[in-house]
């Protein structure tokens, strides 16, 4: 075998006979497969030990030669070459046909191949092969036409009539015939002159046939070759036989396919040799044909060929197929050894960068290196001792465990992985038990909870594989989430309840107004009750050394509270003080107003100063994000944990219980629902009256009911104790929300039907007071479809993710600069007055293309070609800078990836993106893993009249994704100018816009609900919609330039996912749309080679043009082409990335006969071959790093000795 490391491209072709003939190791001519009382493979069966070789290691069929030392003898007795069983799973064999026999693939793909290089129809095709018709080969001196269709009967009238003049056959024999006659230099040149005058149906079809054509000629492949004389027979290990308990056997569909092959072959050979009437022999060859097609893809014509119990036999095609096909199965995912998996359960003492292995799982996994270091040891004299030690647990195997561990890091994964921090590396820590302990924080990255959760375990074996676990996978690393650059660890829960608890201020506490030295002295007060953590305290500046107080701060007395001062311990040192919960107090440390001079009254401060609110579960996060921008990792992560612990031992302090009694009634509630009822009464009045249409009625009663249901809610929130554990949780974000509270103290209020629309009759009742049956049963039928739509929006959401993985894999960060001269003019995306994304979110983190100026001064803010980071975006900002040019995707000239200025910063990390990394497989992660947050129905505006439905959520991502037709679509206009008129025309329900532009005028027709943007007497750019709706990305493209509809792609996608709250980087989004528009369609080829009608690469489609211009001839035309993610993850160079993700047959048909080379540039194809990707260290640049050579200058002693007395005379 080849060393996969080795060969840069892999090219897949059509087979010739002799090519088949040359692969095989002796040819099949029995359909035995083996000897039921023997049990060993028949002589020149579907097992023959001397074709595919002897199905013992060095072992002959007959046992005259064993051992390894006769390997490569043929046996004289028995004829089977001495070898490793291992060849049964790669030597072939193959049948002679006796008849040639089409291609299912070729005949009956859409477009059938055969039927573009013959011209001739599929039905026509299916009717010479399977024997119905007879096809004119030669019309010698007869009227009758070359490829012409003859009926039987026809047939024999014209034999009569004309006697042997002419030659007319049929089956496949005679399309073979046909093939080989093709002129294929001929043909193109004869298409191309067509071409130049043809239209309509007539000129696809030319392009088609051209196509096929031309892929014949470059590929050196011969149309011929598409019906075959001789079939491959797969080697046998790969179609195994076994025996079941019981005696029977279980064999692979394969082998029954084969044997009716070789039965019908032997069948038809036996009549020919009798000379059988022509009649029996055609039959048998038409059943011979079909058992081929049934071998290849069975079930692609007719019925398909079932075994027992009526289940279709599975053939070659099908092996390749679909989700458990070789490709997603076997290729792209395995099994791997060094694994395990189990329940996962809460490590609150961990480490942020630890987990805990429980000991059983532990020995398993590291056997290996047990075994190696107890033999090391001495402990054992050798492997085989090692491991019967740790099979018997003895001690000594317990204290190597423990050392084998160290510092060997693991890796967790928790299905679905939705996204990177799906899988993270920690250094193992033994527990006892047999689940295994996750770190608290890391939960939220991988989606993890402790209700009976499993997560799987993998060991990094190579010092490569442990390194990079080290460097690049620690959980330590993970703590900015890569979709928006926030942080994804951020305490929950108890956390976030015992940091809320000892934050909180109180009133008249007790030891209100003490003044302490520095927090140990507040600490021993707390300690021995003088002082609660609520009370508000003083605390002597000077206590703070590392903290930056300003110089005038530094003499006074902070008021704080006990709990503040024991939670600003855990900051790092020479962070600012953290008093309130605010921005302003992160940044520019403690506020003025907190400070009182030296004799100042304390008690008459506390008795004016109102309490500072405490930190909430937002807050933690900002500090987080605050403390990775300044210290990054190391520190980060001991901060992390300290906040961890500091939460769980004070909300276990805090002794936080829920009970019936903190659930209050509320006393106005009887009047606030009778005050709703006389509202809807009288709105139902007035529709009995024909005052207002029945939707009308339908939107009041439903704000009615939501306007009482908020009456409620805000009656609550102000009866509710700030000590009430209820609230408590949900203020501080760590459980639940005022949602929640009010459906158990107030009401639940209005209900969603099954069909998404809202039941007008409320629930009234609260949990607390217990639903009467109506009212339940009204509930249980939103609840149950929030169910199932959970389920279907889940598959729904990872197909998406899929489709966008497989269309993105190949991006990856390739150069420094691309050095582009163009770049994308941002502005804040807005939808009306509603703001969609900030510019400050657009610009951060990105590249300038242009220098910034502030347009009140002039004055430079950025320059070019500078990172902007958080500072500089908002001074631009603040500046009211509306317009920045940043580099972007959209504009970079990469090819197969970006370059690192057009890209920008890695989110991830924080810092600028590297060489190497896999930004496309990042990207469609970002925008697929929040999927199943967005909403799986389109928003129901309510049935007013001319509101239409607007689609939303994933069906819109979908619908932005895969180019299709927009539901809702908004007309745009195809000039620009002035708005003359605006007609309505009640009789059709129409309404004609008119616009002047400066060379014509255009007339628009819409719909007369439509809603208009624009009115009379308005200016209009072409490209822009004249109605709400979505504008179709397709029309956009004719209309303006390709830029223009990326712009509004992303801000479409934007749309969607900021108004679900889910906040998404630009640079994910304008990757994935990158890829949707990297093609162009060929229109005039000019003088290159191209063909009309081509899709291609931009990038090809230059190149093409270039030496077209170089040579001075005229160049091809072209035109940009959107497309879907689907079509455009299919229309990859790669043929192995395209057949493993869908249409898997098509997309090898397609690929044999164009002899296509895949150059393995994505992740996909390397995968599947077993290379290292070409990705982070994989790539080439880092894959021969050498150490530098470092001079070493050797000096003897003595040299040393002579050179320091020599420095001692000189002083």
């Amino acid at each position: 075998m080849i060393d996969v490391n080795k060969f840069e491209s892999m090219q897949i072709g059509l087979a010739s006979p002799d090519k088949i003939r040359s692969w095989s190791y002796g040819e099949v001519k029995k359909p035995e497969t083996i000897n039921y009382r023997t049990l060993k493979p028949e002589k020149q069966g579907l097992f023959d030990e001397r074709i595919f070789g002897p199905t013992k290691d060095y072992e002959c069929a007959c046992g005259k030669y064993k051992r390894i030392r006769y390997k490569g003898r043929v046996c004289d007795r028995c004829g089977v070459e001495v070898t490793s069983a291992k060849v049964r799973r790669e030597r072939m064999g193959h049948i002679e046909l006796a008849a040639p026999v089409s291609h299912i693939w070729y005949f009956k793909g859409i477009p059938s191949r055969m039927g573009l290089v013959l011209d001739m129809s599929p039905r026509s095709l299916e009717e010479v092969i399977y024997f119905a018709s007879y096809v004119v080969l030669d019309p010698g001196d007869t009227p009758l036409e070359k490829k012409q269709l003859l009926t039987e009967a026809e047939y024999r009238d014209k034999k009569a009539e004309y006697g042997d003049r002419f030659k007319a056959e049929m089956g496949a024999a005679a399309i073979q015939k046909l093939l080989a006659d093709v002129d294929l230099e001929k043909e193109a040149a004869e298409l191309k002159e067509k071409l130049k005058e043809a239209t309509g149906q007539k000129r696809t079809r030319a392009i088609r046939r051209l196509d096929i054509l031309e892929a014949f000629i470059k590929s050196g492949n011969k149309p011929e070759w598409m019906v075959m004389d001789v079939i491959p027979v797969m080697p046998p290990d790969l179609r195994p036989m076994v025996q079941l308990e019981g005696g029977r056997f279980a064999t692979s569909d394969l082998n029954d396919l084969y044997r009716r092959v070789i039965n019908r072959n032997n069948r038809l050979k036996r009549l020919l040799k009798l000379q059988a009437p022509g009649i029996i022999v055609q039959n048998e060859k038409r059943m011979l044909q079909e058992a081929v097609d049934a071998l290849i893809d069975n079930g692609r014509r007719g019925r398909p060929v079932a075994g027992p119990g009526n289940r279709p036999l599975k053939s070659l095609s099908h092996l390749l197929k679909g989700k458990q096909g070789r490709f997603r199965q076997n290729l792209l995912g395995k099994r791997v050894d060094y694994s395990g998996r189990s329940v996962i359960d809460v490590g609150p003492s961990l480490k942020l960068n630890q987990m805990g292995l429980p000991v059983p799982m532990a020995l398993e996994l590291f056997k290996p290196f047990i075994m190696h270091e107890l033999v090391k040891r001495g402990l054992s004299a050798n492997v085989k001792a090692a491991k019967r030690k740790i099979d018997r647990s003895d001690d000594d195997v317990f204290d190597v465990l423990e050392d084998v561990i160290k510092e060997h890091p693991v890796l967790l994964n928790r299905a679905p992985t939705l996204h990177r921090l799906g899988i993270q590396a920690f250094e193992p820590i033994l527990v006892s038990g047999k689940s295994m302990r996750l770190h608290p924080l890391v939960c939220s990255a991988y989606n993890a909870d402790f209700d009976g959760d499993q997560m799987a375990i993998h060991v990094p074996l190579s010092d490569e594989a442990q390194a990079e676990a080290r460097l690049l996978m620690l959980a330590a690393h993970h703590i900015l989430s890569p979709r928006d650059g926030e942080p994804i660890v951020s305490p929950s829960q108890d956390m976030v309840i015992g940091n809320y608890y000892m934050t909180t201020e109180d009133k008249g506490r007790e030891g209100e107004g003490m003044i302490f030295k520095n927090t140990d002295e507040a600490e021993l007060a707390y300690r021995n009750d003088y002082v609660s953590l609520q009370t508000r305290v003083g605390v002597q500046v000077s206590a703070f050394p590392e903290k930056p107080f300003t110089d005038e701060q530094r003499g006074k007395i902070m008021v704080t509270t006990v709990g503040k001062l024991l939670f600003n311990r855990i900051m790092p040192k020479d962070f600012a003080y953290i008093n309130e919960p605010t921005d302003a107090n992160i940044q520019n440390g403690v506020d003025d107003r907190f400070f009182l001079e030296p004799g100042q009254d304390i008690h008459e401060y506390l008795e004016n100063a109102p309490l500072v609110p405490p930190f909430k579960k937002g807050f933690l996060s900002d500090l987080i994000a605050e403390v990775y921008k300044r210290y990054k990792v190391t520190k980060t992560s001991q901060f992390l944990d300290r906040i961890k612990d500091l939460g769980y031992y004070e909300s276990t302090i805090s002794g936080l219980t829920t009970a019936m009694s903190d659930i209050h009634d509320l006393p106005e509630k009887p009047e606030i629902l009778e005050k709703a009822q006389k509202q809807v009464a009288l709105i139902t009045k007035q529709f009995r009256r024909g005052l207002i249409t029945d939707d009308e009625r339908y939107e009041r009663v439903i704000g009615a009911w939501n306007d009482a249901k908020d009456e409620v809610q805000n009656k609550l929130i102000e009866h509710m104790d700030i000590h009430n554990p209820i609230n408590m949780m949900s203020d501080s974000g760590a459980r639940g929300n005022i949602s929640n509270f009010t459906q158990l103290a107030g009401m639940r209020g209005l209900m969603a039907s099954p069909n998404g629309k809202i039941m007008e009759l409320p629930v009234k009742s609260n949990f607390y007071e217990g639903l009467s049956v109506l009212e339940m049963f009204i509930s249980s039928h939103g609840a149950r479809k929030g169910m199932t739509d959970t389920a279907l929006k889940t598959a729904n959401s990872g197909y998406l993710t899929r489709r966008l993985v497989d269309v993105a894999q190949d991006v990856v960060v390739r150069e420094k600069d691309c050095g582009t001269d163009r770049g994308l003019e941002v502005t804040a995306i807005t939808n009306g007055n509603e703001m969609i994304e900030p510019l400050y979110d657009r610009i951060m983190g990105r590249y300038t293309m242009k220098s910034v100026f502030d347009p009140k001064t002039g004055e430079k803010i950025v320059g070019k070609n500078v990172l902007i980071d958080e500072e500089m975006a908002q001074k631009i900002v603040d500046a009211g800078v509306k317009k920045v040019t940043i580099r972007s995707a959209f504009t970079c000239n990469t090819e197969h990836g970006v370059c690192e200025r057009c890209y920008g910063r890695n989110a991830a990390t924080g810092d600028r993106v590297e060489a190497g990394e896999a930004v496309g497989t990042v990207a469609a992660q970002s925008i697929g893993e929040p999927g199943t947050q967005l909403t799986l129905r389109n928003f129901h505006t309510g049935g007013v009249a001319g509101n239409d439905d607007i689609t939303q959520g994933l069906p819109r991502i979908q619908e932005i994704v895969e180019a299709r037709n927009p539901k809702g679509r908004a007309t745009i206009t195809e000039v620009t100018g002035e708005v003359v008129s605006i007609e309505e025309n009640p009789a059709e329900r129409t309404k004609d816009v008119t616009i002047k532009g400066e060379t014509d005028t255009r007339t628009y027709t819409l719909p007369i609900t439509a809603r208009m943007k624009v009115a009379e007497g308005d200016f209009i750019h072409r490209g822009e919609p004249l109605n709400e709706g979505s504008i179709d990305p397709k029309e956009l493209i004719q209309v303006r330039d390709v830029l223009s509809t990326e712009t509004y792609l992303l801000s479409q996608v934007q749309g969607v996912y900021r108004m679900q709250g889910i906040d998404l980087l630009d640079k994910h989004v304008e990757i994935m749309i990158r890829q949707m528009m990297r093609k162009v369609r060929v229109m005039d080829p000019g003088d290159t080679d191209l063909l009309p009608g081509q899709l291609m690469d931009i990038s090809q489609f230059r190149d093409a043009n270039k030496d077209t211009l170089v040579a001075g001839n005229i160049p091809a035309t072209a035109r940009p082409v959107i497309l879907g993610i689907t079509k455009a993850a299919l229309e990859t160079n790669s043929f192995l990335s395209a057949a493993s993700f869908q249409e898997t047959t098509r997309v090898l048909t397609d690929a044999a006969i164009r002899g296509k080379n895949d150059p393995l540039v994505g992740l996909k194809e390397n995968v599947i071959i077993g290379k290292i990707i070409p990705a982070g260290t994989g790539m080439s640049a880092y894959r021969n790093i050498k150490p530098k050579e470092v001079s070493v200058a050797a000096y003897s002693i003595k040299d040393i000795e002579a050179k320091l007395k020599e420095e001692d005379k000189q002083n």
